[in-house]
């Protein structure tokens, strides 16, 4: 036999309901407002006028009482397109939250404005700039052309093709077995002499020289191809 509940245990019901539902939404209210001003914040450093949208915040299995939200981009995340941020309470109660985001950034984007050969050192000639969402090109397309010339093409490219940092390489300014000039020296004095290179190296780059003492020194590779030792 069904007991049907009396007016006064379905007013407790739904006072109770009442209860719930505003606590969980004023967390998402909260997480959201969070992460909006992170977002908001972080939009400052991007290449173009952007904007965002939050996803959905699971906040029904938080801790309550949370005072301060901390929010940061999620280790690895891209800075623009379809990424996570990290929500996370530092006082009053201890939770990480993953909430999905997607950000569009209106922006110069870096193009091959000719075929390019692999190998190719590219000029100002050979690159363009185009406009358009960054979110719906690769995460490590170029957004300066200053990010391209004098770079090498590591594989062919056809016209228009937008250009990321994996399809370009510094250009070898030190060859192995090469003549070129060390120099090393501190506070008032510099001094200067010539190895052999023992390797090949890209600006930046750590290469070994053998002296004509036949000592071996190592140095780093500068982009006239000369190596610089020490400080």
């Amino acid at each position: 036999m069904s007991t049907r509940p009396t007016p006064a245990t379905l007013g407790l019901l739904l006072l109770a309901g009442c209860f719930a539902l505003p606590a969980v939404a004023t967390e998402n209210e909260a997480i959201h407002r969070a992460i909006d001003d992170f977002l908001r914040g972080q939009a400052k450093n991007l290449p173009g006028p952007a904007n965002h949208r939050i996803g959905s915040i699971a906040a029904s299995g938080l801790a309550p009482g949370c005072r301060s939200i901390t929010v940061a981009m999620t280790p690895g995340a891209r800075a623009w397109g379809r990424t996570h941020v990290q929500a996370r309470c530092t006082d009053g109660a201890s939770w990480n939250l993953f909430v999905p985001v997607e950000i569009h950034v209106t922006a110069d984007y870096v193009i091959s404005a000719r075929p390019l050969r692999a190998g190719q050192t590219i000029t100002e000639a050979d690159v363009a700039r185009r406009r358009g969402d960054l979110a719906e090109l690769p995460a490590n397309v170029l957004t300066e052309l200053a990010q391209a010339i004098g770079q090498n093409a590591s594989v062919a490219l056809p016209a228009e093709r937008p250009l990321r940092a994996d399809m370009l390489r510094k250009p070898v300014v030190i060859r192995q077995g090469q003549n070129t000039r060390v120099s090393s020296g501190g506070p008032g004095f510099q001094v200067a002499s010539e190895g052999k290179a023992m390797g090949n190296a890209v600006a930046g780059q750590v290469v070994q020289v053998r002296m004509a003492s036949g000592q071996t020194l190592s140095g780093i590779a500068q982009a006239d191809g000369t190596v610089r030792v020490g400080q």
